[in-house]
């Protein structure tokens, strides 16, 4: 009797052990908002699922689409996400307004942020767009910024004339030849025309023409940063090296994408709007540092543009007050 009392309690000890394991090892649930409905450049976001990156650092993360940076920006801000992805610009915007949030790491370091008609328009330098017609969306921080690439290249607005439409309506428009060219993210509307009319589209970024802004982010509140450190490093060095691997593999990170949405698109237009991605992950800054690392000189130089031309005010040289380093993998 006392030794099948003994293996009892000790049975029951083991079992007591490998719950409070089980606990200890639980995985801590991580939501992840994006800036936008899903597009190739969210791949190396699945990857990291897929392959287990998150898992490892014993994260549990949920993708969930997003709206629109600034209602990403909003959500982050209130808690409903513990991250999100989205434009710094429209982040230091919320956040000079009291939003209680910033940024840990960005993924685009050269804006998206281009001007795209077909080829044989050609709008190759922001001169060419003299005569032309764009069309824009009122208010998106694409047509708070084409002012700004206007202006930096002696170009008078009037010199251009503009109409207005949503993100579906300006890529009609452009195929439909009612405007010669639109405002949007180059690893975005670029794929989808092309996909559409089997025409090839000319990009031209704003960054190559004096206005270049940060982009997409990866930012949380502050109060998770005091308070859970352990966790915001654990999500970054999974995300590094999720982008880090989808450099390498981009038919991986689509895939991956497809695997948990297969709605997201064609195969090959995502393929596509990773593939003109890449080139946006650093700056001449950040060339020989990892992904995500960013020079604090390209957050002043976003926030010297924002102040001038957007409207935010906002100092260039308090970096610290929107982004940090910090919390990436030394």
């Amino acid at each position: 009797m006392r030794l099948k009392a003994r293996v009892g309690a000790w049975l029951c000890a083991a079992a007591a052990l490998v719950a409070t394991a089980g606990v200890a090892s639980a995985a801590d649930k991580v939501i992840l908002l994006l800036n936008w409905y899903n597009y190739g450049e969210h791949a190396p976001f699945y990857l990291g699922i897929d392959k287990g990156h998150f898992a490892k650092e014993g994260i549990d993360l949920e993708i969930q689409e997003g709206r629109g940076s600034g209602v990403t920006v909003q959500a982050t801000a209130a808690g409903s996400a513990t991250f999100g992805y989205a434009d710094f610009g429209t982040m230091v915007k919320a956040a000079v307004k009291g939003a209680p949030i910033k940024a840990v790491g960005v993924m685009l370091q050269k804006s998206p942020m281009a001007a795209e008609g077909f080829a044989d328009k050609n709008i190759r330098t922001p001169k060419d767009v003299i005569g032309k017609t764009v069309v824009s969306t009122p208010g998106d921080s694409f047509s708070q910024l084409w002012p700004a690439l206007l202006k930096v290249n002696g170009i008078d607005e009037k010199q251009v004339k503009v109409i207005s439409g949503d993100a579906a309506t300006k890529r009609n428009a452009v195929i439909s030849g009612q405007a010669d060219f639109l405002l949007g993210n180059v690893n975005d509307q670029k794929p989808l025309i092309e996909e559409a009319t089997g025409k090839p589209v000319h990009a031209m970024l704003f960054a190559d023409f004096g206005v270049n802004t940060v982009n997409g982010a990866f930012i949380t509140r502050p109060d998770l940063l005091a308070s859970n450190r352990d966790l915001v490093e654990r999500f970054l060095r999974a995300a590094q090296k999720s982008v880090e691997e989808a450099k390498q593999n981009p038919e991986a990170a689509v895939d991956a994408m497809l695997k948990v949405n297969p709605k997201a698109g064609k195969r090959e237009t995502l393929l596509a709007s990773w593939t003109v991605t890449v080139p946006l992950l650093h700056t001449a800054l950040t060339q020989n540092k990892p992904a995500l690392w960013t020079d604090p000189k390209d957050v002043s130089g976003t926030l010297d543009i924002l102040s001038k031309y957007s409207g935010v005010e906002v100092d260039p040289a308090q970096v610290d007050k929107f982004y940090t380093n910090d919390f990436l993998p030394k």
